[in-house]
């Protein structure tokens, strides 16, 4: 059945606005607000993305997130001494032998930049942090690792449901995230694709602390991460009397207390090398160069 062209624009600008204050709603879930088929859908995606309306991504759609959200280039030039400063406290938390996740975001790649010269290794480190993980590559002694994803080139990040699928296959020492804004309720992200990614990694690891700059305090964002028991600790520039009064757990901000969470045994285990039969019998296998470590599943 044919739908007059009036009904089917004035369906796509509902949906464009939908997901304007949404800024990300899966396949499924705009099927359901709408009450059309995945086919439907998808061509009013293909056309808002045609008028440059949105951004799609598999299974859904970024809106205008990589567009309207300040670039990773545009925010690493603010707050510089803040972001050092938080880097170079939660250099005190990292063992050899972890397995760490680093979100995206400049304060973690002020934390990269301190890895680097810190001499913490052996690391692993997975990330969707393309600028992070091209820094810690060239690192002896670190090895890095990308979840997939959908590339989001101007803010130089893998996000979507397949990088979520990545997350899980991981488990992690100590997973080491940013966000937008905290109150006395708790975190908050620019985008649910970014909230859905960071809930996939807390569920696969043993710690969580957040590394947020003072601007953060007392905004909110788009999208809800979670409560402050959702979240091991902070790591943050922001005084005391200030986290205080905005209502934050004192507790969360005690180095002590964060230390206490990544003094246990590593999931990273020495990795095996994978033998290679180089088909001369009564002579030793070669070895190949690739291991994996025993965190991922």
């Amino acid at each position: 059945m044919r739908v007059a062209k009036h009904v089917v624009e004035a369906r796509r600008r509902k949906l464009a606005e939908l997901l304007q204050r949404h800024r990300y709603l899966g396949i499924a879930d705009l099927c359901k607000e709408f009450g059309i088929s995945e086919a439907t859908v998808r061509r009013d995606l293909v056309s808002l993305e045609k008028s440059s309306l949105i951004t799609r991504t598999y299974g859904g759609a970024l809106a205008d997130y990589n567009l309207r959200f300040p670039s990773f280039r545009s925010r690493r030039s603010t707050g510089t001494e803040g972001k050092q400063s938080i880097a170079k406290q939660t250099l005190e938390l990292l063992k050899p032998e972890s397995v760490l996740y680093l979100d995206a975001g400049t304060t973690i790649f002020a934390l990269a930049e301190a890895i680097r010269i810190a001499h913490i290794r052996p690391l692993t480190c997975v990330t969707s942090n393309l600028p992070a993980a091209d820094l810690l590559a060239e690192v002896d002694g670190v090895d890095v690792y990308l979840l997939g994803g959908q590339l989001l080139r101007r803010q130089s990040v893998l996000l979507g449901d397949e990088a979520c699928r990545s997350a899980s296959h991981w488990k992690f020492d100590l997973a080491l995230l940013c966000a937008e804004g905290m109150t006395r309720e708790g975190v908050w992200n620019s985008s649910p694709a970014v909230v859905a990614l960071q809930k996939a990694v807390i569920a696969q690891s043993r710690s969580t602390v957040l590394l947020l700059d003072r601007t953060k305090l007392g905004r909110t964002a788009p999208a809800f991460l979670g409560g402050w028991d959702s979240i091991t600790a902070l790591i943050t520039d922001t005084p005391a009397d200030a986290l205080n009064e905005e209502g934050i757990p004192n507790y969360m901000k005690e180095l002590e207390h964060i230390k206490s969470y990544s003094n246990s045994v590593s999931y990273k285990k020495e990795p095996e090398s994978i033998s290679k039969n180089n088909g001369n019998n009564g002579q030793e296998s070669e070895k190949d160069d690739l291991t994996l470590p025993t965190s991922l599943l």
